[in-house]
């Protein structure tokens, strides 16, 4: 904690994790979070020492901390705060990484991969066209952040995955450079291939990153500048891409793809040392500083012009003075912002965190050469303004702060109160009057605003363009205007005399003709500062209109370009982590790719995430689009997108095409395998336990951490086999008819089947009710309402089929369920409809690998399925008969499970060995007495009070047995009690594994398969 947070007070520490009731990661999050602080506090941010990146050279955050370690009793409050906030706040607040040692020599394992860790179906594979994250392979971040935003961009994405050369070339190419590159481009090809088609919900882009590892030394141990891969990747891509360019001569890339999507040109013109120069440059990204500006446009306005540059400069011998103006602007333009500085004395750099705004649309006519007359003109124009209304505000400063002492005051309320003197008598005259001491601290006041006033004018505004920087203190200066204009129309009169009247200072003889003389001309005068201060805020108000106004010319918003994506830093200099914001055009949204999460976020996230000055993440590469290519993307997204990214995978290369079907096969494959192996899967340490109670059941908020939508969702794939063949049934209603008449033809006929289903007589082997959801609702009586929308769902699942009959049948019932309001249906029934039929199918999974690890003699992995099975399987039952399996079997085989344990337990105890022995003692504590208290808490069976009766003598038996230790006599007696009697106990009984009970996995053939073995194997009769 002190290497992470830089805090070195062990009892702040201790402190901090005491609150945090000994987690860690939370109490790191507290301690590194940094929040806005009270004016006047000045403690320096807790910096970690080294998290997961870096972003080469950066400064130290300018105030603001997230706590002191002097102030101890500040991190209980901390802790609760951090409790209360949103679960999009901690998304966007999380704390870095720790990078250990051992990630040099070993892939980091990531904190959100969950692959065979955890049993949600949504914690590995893709939901539907959502875009994919991407894996990070120690330390890379990076390059899921630039990579990602490349590949939404269409026209980048499909340049990759057209990418082909003639044979020749690669024979022709004979550097290992070339070779390089294309290979990379392969790979990439790969990459982006998947990101289209595969079923994952993250990519792993390891082939690809393998090559950068000679381009970037030590990939594994420090995090690469984002800028720096930028430049290299797209050097090796236009090296790739122009292998491919037939042209003349190898040195023009005019024609090259990634040049004409990325590069752009500029003019410089200058002096230096009186001769001018000029000459055109190309660019890539083009780098800003970031240091002494405020937002994008004063940024750029500080890169494009050095030095004063006008006519008289032409002709004088000046050092030097440069103006930079685009001649041509790429379709996509990069802005690399420059969050450094190197720190002289510490030998390092240090990243800045000051805030730096930018807009989602900018406009660059301002910027171009074709518009260099109008901008030096605007530029002559604005230079003016500014010396105007320095003018005017040191003109408005002496009025408002007048004086020749170290206090100075607004000179209408010094008027004011030369009146109140006047008109004040001595001590005991009725009308005397004074100044209060609340009328001291209005005079202070006064001073302050007047003060505020004239400081917090903008001199500064550049900031007008992207249509809204600027103007809140544009308006607060606006407001304290008329302010204290209202104060300055208030006649001139002495105060109202006080309740209690004290001894204030007053003329000892005023006469009444001197009187009406001062008043007069006190009221005049301040009639004529009124006007002249009336005056010259009206002036300013103009001219910071003026200002505000310069660059807002129609000409000058002619070339717009809009914000595509963001790369944020969170971090110092030499340690962070980068993820992206992209703006997702078909879904009208800003996302979130963090690394294997994709999120859906907001303008005001990336807000407060990129702009800087809050904690120590900050915006640092900012992609623009031009109109043309938003165009291209708008109408793309008016587009169903899964039509679209279909249409993308289908004009594929065959080969691209394979590779995507192989790798989701092979994830069905792992799927398969990792499910068969989760559902037979024993615990294998004691400590996997949890409490159970008759009351909870095993695991009562299972079901309710999966949403409604992934439960239906679930129930349908399981149907899925049944309801594609209920759509080819349809399929002359389809053609002859049309694709509605053919969904409710469908919708009808596999209605009737499943009624038909739900009526059956059940049989031992065969249970209808695992073949279909409908079959359990129809046999439990569902509402009718219920019953409907979850066919039609069957109906809507996108996971059936990709034909064109299928699809148009999906959207066709996708529009019938919108069209469904909440007052048709009772949601929340719904919801529970459908946890019902999932713990029916967890039950049956749970009796099911009992009774198999039964006939194979495991009994001690039988009973706690079993006793699981029959937790569950009594919470349906309180809802009515045919809610759960058939109570007698359970009981019966575990009943049967309890005897052969106890035989085996109390076999091993009598042995004598010492091994043994403590095996014996192991399966009676862990097992057998659990159980035996759990079966006393229900109502307990004839047959089960009868079993423990026997297990319970057994044990009794060896009291007293000649040929025992007495150590084992010992023991023995302190066994018994807890097996006669553990009313008091607490039950703990090891968990077994986590399973899927909705994965579309032959539950029914499973179902009749055992059964049949077990009546096989022995007579069972089913009540």
């Amino acid at each position: 904690m002190k290497e992470i947070t830089g805090i070195q007070d062990a009892d702040f520490l201790h402190a901090a994790l005491k609150a945090a009731k000994g987690n860690l990661m939370e109490a790191l999050i507290v301690l590194t979070e940094e929040r806005d602080q009270e004016p006047g506090q000045n403690t320096a941010a807790a910096e970690p020492s080294s998290w997961e990146g870096s972003a080469v050279g950066k400064e130290p955050p300018q105030g603001g901390a997230a706590f002191d370690p002097e102030k101890k009793g500040d991190i209980h409050s901390a802790v609760a705060y951090r409790q209360l906030e949103s679960p999009k706040a901690h998304a966007a607040e999380r704390p870095q990484e720790v990078h250990s040692p051992e990630n040099k020599n070993r892939s980091k394992r990531k904190r959100c991969e969950v692959w065979g860790e955890n049993s949600k179906q949504s914690d590995w594979k893709r939901v539907g066209d959502w875009p994919v994250g991407m894996k990070n392979i120690g330390n890379t971040c990076w390059f899921s952040a630039v990579i990602q935003s490349l590949f939404q961009l269409p026209q980048f994405r499909r340049l990759v995955l057209s990418y082909s050369f003639p044979p020749s070339v690669l024979e022709s190419c004979r550097t290992r450079t070339g070779k390089r590159n294309i290979a990379f481009m392969q790979e990439l090809q790969c990459l982006f291939a998947l990101m289209l088609g595969t079923r994952r919900k993250f990519v792993d882009p390891s082939a690809a990153l393998e090559l950068l590892r000679d381009a970037f030394k030590s990939t594994e141990e420090q995090q690469q500048d984002v800028s720096e891969f930028t430049h290299k990747l797209l050097d090796w891509l236009e090296d790739a891409f122009q292998l491919t360019v037939n042209v003349k001569s190898p040195g023009d890339k005019s024609e090259n793809p990634m040049v004409q999507l990325f590069y752009g040109t500029f003019l410089t013109e200058g002096v230096h040392e009186g001769n001018t120069f000029s000459k055109i440059e190309t660019f890539g990204q083009y780098p800003l500083q970031v240091n002494g500006y405020r937002n994008l446009n004063e940024c750029l306005e500080g890169a494009m012009v050095e030095g004063e540059m006008d006519e008289e400069t032409a002709t004088q011998s000046v050092k030097y003075v440069q103006e930079r103006w685009f001649t041509k602007l790429p379709p996509v333009l990069t802005f690399e912002l420059s969050r450094f500085e190197f720190n002289q004395s510490l030998g390092q750099p240090e990243k800045i965190h000051t805030k730096l705004e930018f807009p989602q649309t900018i406009y660059m006519d301002r910027y171009l050469y074709c518009s260099k007359e109008l901008i030096q003109t605007k530029r002559e124009e604005l230079k003016k303004l500014k010396e105007k209304m320095l003018i005017l505000q040191q003109k408005l400063e002496r009025y408002m702060k007048y004086g020749s002492g170290p206090a100075r005051f607004p000179l209408p309320d010094m008027l004011q109160y030369v009146l109140e003197f006047i008109t004040t008598k001595p001590a005991g005259a009725v009308s005397s009057a004074c100044i209060s001491s609340n009328e001291d601290s209005q005079m202070m006041d006064r001073q302050s605003q007047g003060e505020s006033l004239i400081l917090g004018t903008p001199s500064q505004p550049d900031s007008m363009l992207d249509g809204k920087d600027g103007k809140p203190e544009d308006e607060a200066v606006l407001l304290a205007n008329s302010s204290t204009q209202q104060q300055l129309n208030t006649p001139l009169q002495p105060s109202a005399p006080p309740a209690e009247m004290l001894d204030c200072p007053a003329p000892h003889v005023v006469s009444e003709e001197e009187m009406n003389l001062v008043t007069t001309c006190l009221q005049r005068w301040r009639n004529e500062i009124e006007q002249d201060v009336r005056d010259l805020k009206e002036s300013i108000a103009r001219v910071s209109l003026s200002i505000d106004e310069m660059y807002c010319d129609p000409h000058l918003q002619q070339v717009p370009y809009h914000l595509h994506a963001v790369l944020v830093h969170e971090g110092q200099a030499n340690a962070g982590h980068y993820w992206a914001f992209i703006y997702d055009q078909p879904r009208k949204s800003w996302l979130k790719y963090n690394d294997i999460s994709v999120t859906e976020s907001s303008w005001e996230e990336l807000e407060r995430d990129s702009f800087g000055g809050l904690r120590n993440a900050s915006a640092y590469c900012l992609m623009y689009i031009s109109d043309k290519v938003s165009h291209v993307v708008a109408g793309e997204g008016d587009n169903s997108e899964v039509g679209q990214f279909q249409k993308e995978v289908e004009a594929l290369p065959p080969e691209l095409r394979r590779y995507i079907q192989e790798d989701n096969w092979r994830l069905e494959q792992e799927a398969e395998e990792w499910e068969e192996e989760q559902s037979c899967k024993i615990p294998s340490t004691a400590s996997e336990s949890q409490e159970l109670s008759p009351e909870s059941g095993p695991d009562p908020s299972a079901a309710h951490e999966q949403s409604l939508r992934s439960l239906s969702s679930e129930h349908a794939m399981i149907a899925k086999e049944q309801t594609a063949k209920a759509i080819a049934n349809a399929a002359h209603v389809y053609e002859k008819n049309g694709v509605e008449a053919a969904l409710c033809e469908a919708f009808h006929e596999e209605y009737s089947r499943l009624y038909l289903l739900s009526k059956e007589t059940p049989t031992p082997q065969n249970d209808a009710r695992l073949q279909h959801v409908l079959v359990y609702f129809l046999q439990n009586d569902a509402p009718q309402q219920i019953v409907e929308r979850t066919l039609l769902e069957q109906f809507a699942d996108k996971n059936l089929s990709y034909d064109e009959r299928s699809i148009s049948i999906m959207k066709v019932a996708r529009d019938k369920l919108k069209e469904i309001g909440p007052d048709e249906v009772n949601m929340e029934e719904y919801k529970k409809w459908h946890e019902d039929y999932s713990l029916f199918r967890k039950v049956s999974v749970y009796l099911l690998t009992g009774l198999e690890l039964y006939q194979n003699r495991k009994y001690k992995e039988s009973l706690t399925y079993l006793i699981y099975a029959y937790q569950s399987n009594t919470t349906l039952l309180k809802k009515g008969a045919n809610r759960g399996v058939n109570e007698s079997l359970i009981t019966l085989y575990r009943r049967k499970c309890l005897l052969k344990l106890n035989e085996v337990a109390s076999s091993l105890f009598v042995s004598c060995e010492e091994a043994h022995v403590a095996e014996g003692i192991s399966i009676l504590n862990e097992l057998i007495i659990p159980c035996m208290h759990l079966i006393n808490n229900f109502d307990i069976s004839r047959e089960d009070m009868d079993a423990i009766e026997v297990m319970r003598s057994r044990w009794c038996s060896y009291l007293g047995r000649e040929d025992m230790d007495a150590s084992l006599q010992i023991r023995l007696g302190e066994l018994l009690p807890r097996l006669l009697d553990g009313s008091t106990e607490v039950v703990v009984l090891k968990e077994p594994p986590k399973i899927r009970p909705n994965s579309p996995y032959d539950l029914c053939s499973r179902f009749a398969a055992v059964m049949e073995s077990i009546h096989d194997a022995s007579t069972v009769t089913v009540k």
